[in-house]
């Protein structure tokens, strides 16, 4: 198997845990995936900007499962690009936001490193859909 095939499927499975992660506040499969050295960016709110560390990981995803999409969060796979470190998941994401209807694009990147998820950056559309 090549690396780049090799991270492919890390970033797949790494996004299985996360997307089941969203639908269920279930996180600690997406979290084991994740390297010593795991940062993330996120576009909004208040963890905007880049992050570092598993533990400010799962203090976001506790945070976007308890408090703002507390009845889960659903993301319909639309397209996946990778190259030999890089994954990138595009698609649509719905649920309620603070109980209100959410409708939005986007897309979430992975870097693989030594079949860890390094780095997770995340992209939304300015477009709020209710």
């Amino acid at each position: 198997m090549t690396g780049t095939q090799q991270t492919l499927e890390t970033a797949q499975q790494a996004f299985e845990h996360f997307r089941h992660g969203l639908a269920t506040g279930k996180w600690e499969n997406f979290i084991a995936m994740l390297s010593d050295d795991f940062t993330f960016s996120f576009p909004a709110g208040p963890y905007q900007g880049l992050n570092e560390g598993k533990e400010r990981m799962a203090e976001f995803l506790a945070y976007v499962s308890e408090k703002v999409f507390s009845q889960g969060l659903f993301f319909t796979l639309e397209r996946t690009t990778f190259n030999e470190n890089t994954v990138v998941f595009e698609g649509t994401s719905e649920g309620l936001m603070f109980g209100n209807p959410y409708k939005n694009q986007v897309a979430i990147s992975f870097d693989v490193r030594d079949d860890k998820i390094c780095s997770y950056r995340e992209y939304l559309s300015l477009v709020y859909k209710p």
